[in-house]
């Protein structure tokens, strides 16, 4: 019985997680010559070509960045992608996927700060192409020293 209620209240725990976390995202109608079509906002946005990095950078946002990102090569090699950062950093090795995607893409990326790019995030606002990094007047950028098991200032290893 006791191991029973520990499942259950995990379980309540995810799906509360999960609710908090997805049950915001709203859906918008886009009319067309057919009739109409929903979408949840975010898959609208990324009809215009624009992919949302919002929280922190984790393997599976990063999964998703990523599949947005060559979906969206794979549509139109030439026409620019934006890419929206409010996030506080996270896992190096989810950002630096994204980052290598954004490098081995062909379509210019455009990347926009919008609330704050800590840490990695600072990283892949950076990785836009050159001249079209931006951000909004009210946005916050922290770029740290890179951390690890080596000493002495992150400069000296460069």
């Amino acid at each position: 019985l006791y191991s029973s209620l520990k499942v259950q209240s995990f379980v309540a725990r995810i799906h509360t997680s999960f609710l908090y976390r997805y049950s915001l995202v709203p859906i918008v109608l886009d009319k067309t010559g057919l009739g109409e079509r929903a979408y949840d906002i975010y898959s609208r946005l990324l009809k215009d070509r624009i992919v949302c990095v919002m929280g922190p950078v984790t393997d599976e946002m990063s999964s998703l960045v990523l599949a947005q990102l060559l979906f969206l090569q794979s549509e139109d090699k030439r026409a620019p992608i934006h890419l929206y950062i409010n996030s506080p950093g996270g896992v190096v090795t989810s950002g630096l996927a994204i980052y290598d995607t954004m490098q081995y893409i062909r379509p210019p990326i455009h990347t926009w700060c919008v609330g704050q790019a800590c840490s990695m995030a600072s990283l892949l606002l950076s990785a836009g192409s050159p001249g079209h990094r931006y951000a909004l007047p009210h946005a916050r950028i922290m770029v740290h020293q890179p951390s690890g098991a080596a000493q002495g200032m992150g400069f000296s290893f460069c």
